[in-house]
């Protein structure tokens, strides 16, 4: 079985977790920009944090044969504050590098207006670089945000067939469908989905356009539910296909369209800025 996370936050994981992930059937994976936890103070702090997207975490990646891929954005949240905007005005010099297959996350954290200017000024950014958007649907008042997004995105110069609308659930994935764009399912031990409301939704909607992730980060959450969306869906009856398409051939074909995916793992380098992940071990 083979595996795609498009959507996980690897920064705040363990080796660990990457080899967890490799035994899984993980072999690629997207590291979407996000809010750390602790509110970032000045633009320079996000080109810091870019750059280990673009660097450092490859790097590490590739110790256990998985092929990383990033997204970069302002994230919802910190869009509310002013000190973090001028992390716009950055973001064009780095959507043009190798690795960075997507604007994101990019969306709706509270429904203010400095995320109405920040996510319609990244879309542009997106169909500017070619390059297809992440989207966050927010967490409170889901179907009022999943709602805004979709008029954002008609409003914008990028099409809905190069947008994935992520976080949706059963409130919102038939209109985030009839959107045209593509479905985004993020998994969790605990809160948003789980493995069967997941196969509950494929029942109901299909295998197309739909794409399931961990969003593993800082907080409860767990690398492997790729996995175990994996096997909810062959002990529900689907074929060994249908998960191919789910968990590998979709992500593929989404983040494909940014020209920039590259599944095939090089030799790790045994450094990185003068670090090896491995400390003398195998």
């Amino acid at each position: 079985m083979r595996i795609f996370d498009p959507h996980i936050h690897m920064t705040s994981r363990t080796t660990d977790d990457y080899r967890a992930m490799y035994d899984a059937g993980v072999r690629a994976l997207v590291e979407p920009s996000f809010w750390l936890g602790q509110p970032r103070t000045s633009p320079a702090s996000f080109l810091d944090y870019f750059d280990a997207l673009l660097g450092w975490e490859p790097f590490r990646a590739a110790q256990y044969g998985i092929a990383h891929h990033c997204a970069l954005a302002l994230n919802p949240k910190e869009a509310n504050d002013p000190r973090c905007a001028p992390v716009l005005d950055a973001l064009p010099r780095y959507l043009a590098k190798d690795g960075v297959v997507a604007v994101g996350e990019i969306g709706y954290d509270s429904l203010t207006p400095a995320e109405d200017t920040a996510l319609a000024a990244q879309l542009q950014l997106a169909a500017d670089h070619g390059l297809p958007a992440l989207v966050h649907t927010p967490h409170r008042d889901k179907l009022t945000g999943l709602r805004r997004t979709i008029d954002v995105v008609r409003e914008s110069a990028l099409t809905p067939d190069r947008v994935l609308l992520d976080h949706l659930n059963e409130t919102t994935v038939k209109e985030a469908a009839d959107s045209g764009a593509w479905l985004g399912f993020s998994v969790y031990p605990d809160t948003k989905m789980d493995e069967d409301r997941t196969v509950a939704i494929l029942k109901q909607h299909g295998t197309g356009r739909v794409l399931v992730n961990s969003a593993a980060d800082w907080g409860d959450s767990d690398p492997l539910k790729t996995r175990a969306v994996a096997e909810a869906m062959l002990a529900a009856g689907f074929t060994d296909d249908d998960v191919d398409q789910v968990l590998w051939r979709n992500p593929v074909a989404f983040y494909g369209l940014s020209g920039r995916l590259h599944l095939d793992v090089a030799a790790p380098a045994d450094l990185h800025e003068g670090n090896s992940v491995r400390r003398g071990g195998e």
